[in-house]
């Protein structure tokens, strides 16, 4: 007897037909956040390309030190907040390396780190014949090895090996690497870093610099993505109100840690870039406060804090031992009747910037090219945008919403083509209280 499945009641065998399918329901939700991206020059690690990177990863493996040290210091500040850090180093830098005793070896990576690995050579203990290979960083040892000649070594996460000479090898108690440099940064390695970050999920993307010209670079990667792409991100830069754009986050000032360590507006960029990145569409960090932070670097006075706050910086201000976000604004301050102050506030972007990235992934993820350009396929694509719209209304993000009204789907001029129009009311974060008291 025939089977199979069925799309239409044409079958001229006996049988029996089935399809079997899951019970229709929405297939796309809200995109998950906390992915913010930094380009650093660093002394270790793989460069020209992007790392990605969680607090779970081994820093020391990856980047040749711990989280704790100073050198990665806006690694850490990033992952306060950021699940995941997209890292891409600038600096290619200089291979430290050694030569004798039959053997070569070469740091894994260019850069001054690779001056702190040493190799020693040692007899084994239990046989002669064989020798025992150590790497140490900073004099800890990283990674061991037995083997018989130096061709039997394999390249571990720290050097490369490769024979040197015909003797075989002998025994060293220190074999220093020498000569790694960090070389230097131009702004071309931060154009290639944007191209590579281009094609990546994110939300955020750090400028840990001064360089005006790179925060005009910057500002103008993000412009397009948001216009031209559809891809709505934002940049967080330091002193960068000029920017004027909602896509652009300025940063007026830093902290103080608990231990003393100042993290200035330019370090701070990392914790504010991986703060946003992570905030849900639902959440505000305004008067959140930076994490380990017990002050601000500077402290702004009323008249600073006002001018600045007009000006569209994002500031740190100190309240009852901590170091707190005064208003989480954006550089956008060209209020007009088409875009108005709402566009300012960090919380009503997320939620307008959510809606575009979310239903733009939902429909290239499970419409375009898969359901018919009817008024039947335009229903269930209509359907997907009400849940997905009345979920956000359900935790809070927007208010209003009627699904009957505010969401339209219609067949659009080409035959391939559809318009949806989307009304949406974003609930923003009460922010000030204005008290009456009367006295009796």
């Amino acid at each position: 007897m025939a089977g199979g499945t069925w799309t239409t009641q044409n079958k001229v065998r006996p049988g029996v037909y089935v399809n079997v399918a899951s019970e229709q329901s929405t297939i796309g939700k809200m995109g998950e956040r906390g992915i913010t991206a930094l380009a650093l020059a660093l002394p270790w690690g793989q460069s020209g390309t992007i790392v990605k990177v969680t607090p779970q990863d081994d820093m020391h493996k990856l980047f040749g030190y711990e989280l704790t040290d100073a050198v990665l210091q806006p690694v850490r500040e990033a992952l306060k907040r950021a699940g995941t850090l997209l890292l891409y180093r600038l600096n290619s830098g200089i291979k430290a390396a050694v030569t004798g005793n039959g053997l070569q070896a070469t740091a894994a990576y260019g850069g001054e780190r690779g001056n702190d690995l040493t190799v020693v050579i040692e007899q084994n203990i239990e046989n002669e014949v064989l020798f025992d290979v150590k790497t140490l960083l900073q004099g800890t040892e990283v990674e061991k090895q037995t083997v018989e000649t130096a061709a039997d070594l394999k390249s571990n996460s720290y050097v490369q090996f490769q024979v040197n000479g015909t003797e075989g090898l002998k025994t060293a108690a220190a074999m220093p690497l020498t000569g790694g440099a960090n070389g230097t940064v131009t702004n071309q390695e931060h154009s290639s870093f944007l191209s590579a970050l281009e094609v990546q999920d994110f939300q955020t993307v750090g400028l840990v610099s001064q360089d005006n010209s790179l925060k005009a670079l910057y500002t103008s990667f993000v412009k397009r993505l948001r216009d031209t792409e559809g891809k709505k991100v934002q940049a967080v830069v330091a002193d960068y109100a000029a920017a004027g754009h909602e896509g652009v986050i300025s940063v007026k000032n830093g902290v103080v840690l608990s231990d003393d360590t100042v993290i200035d507006k330019v370090a701070a960029v990392a914790w504010v870039a991986g703060a946003t990145a992570a905030a849900a569409v639902n959440e505000s960090l305004t008067y959140q406060a930076y994490d380990d932070a017990v002050d601000a670097d500077v402290r702004l006075n009323h008249s600073e804090t006002t001018a600045a706050l007009l000006s569209g910086d994002l500031l740190f201000t100190y309240s009852g031992g901590r170091a707190v976000v005064e208003q989480d604004i954006n550089t956008f301050t060209a209020y007009s009747p088409a875009k108005g102050k709402a566009f300012s506030k960090n919380r009503v972007l997320r939620v307008l910037d959510g809606i575009a990235n979310d239903l733009k992934r939902i429909f290239e993820n499970y419409y375009v090219g898969k359901v018919a350009n009817n008024e039947d396929g335009r229903a269930l694509f209509w359907s997907q945008c009400a849940t997905y719209m009345n979920d956000l209304q359900n935790i809070g993000a927007i208010e209003g919403f009627n699904a009957q009204t505010d969401v339209v789907v219609v067949a659009g001029t080409d035959s391939d083509s559809i318009v949806l129009d989307v009304a949406v009311k974003p609930v923003d974060a009460v922010e000030k209280v204005y008290m009456k008291v009367k006295v009796v």
